[in-house]
């Protein structure tokens, strides 16, 4: 399974670092494959252990400002070995190589 969630904490002004870094601790210390940008953090693993640290870093999120607000995309592959975050990327790029862009 591969997962890709937003944390925003509202409340906190316009900067927040601290309350993100206390979720980036934790999504680290899972020992999961993920990959972040500016945008969103992809996590992949079994249902339980992907969202257990969704839902621990929603609590660090959230113990640190009012409300939090959590945007979750799931790509729900039964059956499938890992190797989901890197291998979608790579399977697109060799396409576009095939193409020669």
């Amino acid at each position: 399974m591969l997962i890709a969630f937003t944390l925003t904490p509202v409340g906190v002004g316009e900067s927040f670092p601290d309350e993100i870094a206390d979720a980036v601790e934790i999504i680290r210390a899972s020992g999961l494959p993920y990959r972040s940008d500016s945008m969103y953090t992809m996590i992949e693993g079994e249902w339980e252990e992907v969202m257990d640290v969704v839902r621990r870093a929603t609590e660090a999120v959230a113990a640190r400002a009012p409300r939090v607000q959590l945007v979750l995309k799931a790509d729900v592959w039964p059956g499938r070995p890992g190797g989901l975050l890197d291998g979608k990327i790579g399977a697109f790029e060799r396409h576009l190589a095939d193409r020669g862009q």
